[in-house]
């Protein structure tokens, strides 16, 4: 663990971890969600197979993305008062 402290008192990797996350909290208060398919097998006879496409979605609250580019912020300006 003081070895991740280390590393992140370094301004370099602190700015890049900023970067990022400022950019995924932006994008993730703009787009809120995803959705994906899984094949599900419903009958499996022999040769005869029927599967169905089931559609899942995956939701957070903007807000969230928020709270991630806003750590990704203070990331950013400490790096920029030590360097």
């Amino acid at each position: 663990m003081q070895d991740v402290v280390r590393l992140l008192k370094k301004g370099c990797i602190m700015k890049n971890v900023g970067i990022i996350l400022l950019i995924i909290g932006l994008v993730m208060s703009l787009y809120t969600g995803f959705t994906y398919v899984t094949k599900d097998k419903i009958v499996d006879i022999g040769e005869l197979e029927i599967t169905a496409d089931n559609q899942h979605r995956v939701n957070w609250q903007p807000y969230v993305g928020i709270g991630i580019a806003v750590v990704g912020g203070v990331l950013l300006l400490m790096s920029r008062k030590k360097g």
